[in-house]
């Protein structure tokens, strides 16, 4: 389809939707806005740059070994920017701790500082990408099934110790960027069997959590993330939904909401009302569960759907930060980044298109049936115009025609490491 097309149908489109009150030159605006902060991991597989030997550990795996994956810093960010360069948009990168520059030398988490992070800084300076930020608690000797929540005084000071670097990091990268970076901190701490010491263990990661946010930072925003439990960590979490939701509530912060770190019929959607009346705000980290937190690249599915619409009903677009978190190593990785970063942006372009006020209206006057009409043609709108105009407006392949571009990358690139 020509440029031309692609505009003609947008005209159409923008008629259809201004006959229900929806603008959608103000929501191509707001989806200039929308930033997702795409996540390093899923371009080496979670592997990251520490002179280590063995896989991963933590409740974690990555299946799948499609040809290609980068196996340095320098194919990582190849790779990442061409992504970037197939989504249109401006978005972040979301670092996780094992990706610094240690230079094949051996760096223990407790000793890492923002020296090793620099290169990321020049980087994301050079190619206009702001930076997030993980701690790191899996694939390390001194991991285990406990960390933070570890009995053992040393081992758990480590991690301690690991958690207020890496904030102290998050700090320095947002001075940099003259933008907080969102630190998130997720540690995997659980048990395979039956557990009869969950209070003791939820009691030592709370004073543990205590201790590392403690020190009061401007220009990072932290983030706390549950889990229902992890490979080989089955019966038991220590940092679930109902431990971290009481924490971030009673001292004003943050929580992470990961899609995948829920029962398979429970709703993420519903939570968002739900626990911004408690916090200050949420960071989402957009995955596709299957059964379990299985980090299937992310689709425009009802569940996606549903949890982008339920923000901008709540009108909390400001309130509301974005990041992806999968990691697919069974199919060509760029392309996994750009079909989820692109459902995401689906997702999010659906429900700003959605004639909110009329649907308001429709429910606090009783009209029910209009209000589910409404919701149903919604369905069939020519939102995928829309979105094939934001394309075009950001010069980047629109609809089917960016799997040639993945293919040609592949061919001249991934497939001959």
């Amino acid at each position: 389809m020509t440029e031309q097309k692609i505009q003609q149908a947008y005209e159409l489109a923008r008629e259809r939707y201004a006959a229900i009150g929806v603008d959608t030159e103000k929501v191509l605006d707001s989806m200039q806005n929308f930033h997702l902060s795409m996540h390093c991991w899923q371009a080496d597989d979670v592997q990251g740059f520490e002179p280590r030997e063995g896989g991963l550990t933590g409740g974690i795996q990555v299946n799948g070994n499609y040809p290609g994956k980068a196996r340095n810093i320098d194919e990582l960010r190849a790779d990442i920017l061409y992504a970037m360069s197939l989504i249109p948009g401006k978005h972040r990168l979301n670092l996780h701790e094992i990706y610094g520059e240690f230079g094949n030398k051996y760096v223990d988490r407790n000793e890492v500082t923002i020296d090793h992070f620099k290169g990321w800084l020049d980087w994301g300076k050079a190619n206009g990408v702001k930076l997030d930020f993980n701690s790191t608690s899996f694939s390390h000797p001194k991991s285990g099934d406990l960390t933070l929540a570890n009995p053992d005084k040393g081992i758990r000071e480590f991690w301690i110790e690991h958690s207020k670097r890496c904030r102290a990091i998050s700090q320095a990268i947002g001075e940099a960027q003259h933008d907080p970076c969102i630190m998130n901190t997720w540690v995997h701490d659980g048990s395979k069997d039956i557990t009869v010491n969950r209070y003791m263990y939820r009691e030592l990661l709370k004073d543990s959590l205590d201790q590392i946010f403690e020190q009061r930072y401007d220009m990072m925003k932290d983030c706390v993330e549950s889990k229902v439990f992890g490979i080989g960590l089955e019966s038991y979490t220590v940092g679930s939904n109902d431990f971290y939701t009481a924490y971030a509530a009673k001292r004003d912060m943050m929580i992470t909401l990961d899609t995948g770190h829920f029962h398979p019929t429970e709703s993420v959607a519903d939570k968002v009302s739900a626990m911004l009346l408690f916090v200050p705000e949420l960071m989402l980290h957009v995955s596709r569960p299957v059964r379990w937190d299985s980090d299937h690249v992310t689709l425009m599915d009802d569940p996606t759907l549903d949890l982008f619409s339920e923000i901008v009903r709540a009108g909390a677009l400001n309130r509301v930060h974005y990041g992806l978190d999968y990691f697919d190593g069974t199919l060509n990785r760029i392309g996994a980044y750009v079909i989820g970063t692109r459902a995401a942006q689906k997702c999010m372009l659906r429900a700003l298109l959605e004639p909110t006020a009329t649907l308001r209206e429709y429910e606090l006057t009783g009209r029910t049936f209009q209000r589910l009409a409404l919701l149903e043609e919604c369905k069939v709108l020519p939102w995928n115009a829309v979105y094939d105009e934001f394309c075009r407006r950001n010069d980047v392949p629109f609809g089917e025609t960016y799997i040639k571009a993945v293919e040609k990358y592949e061919t001249e690139v991934t497939i001959k490491r």
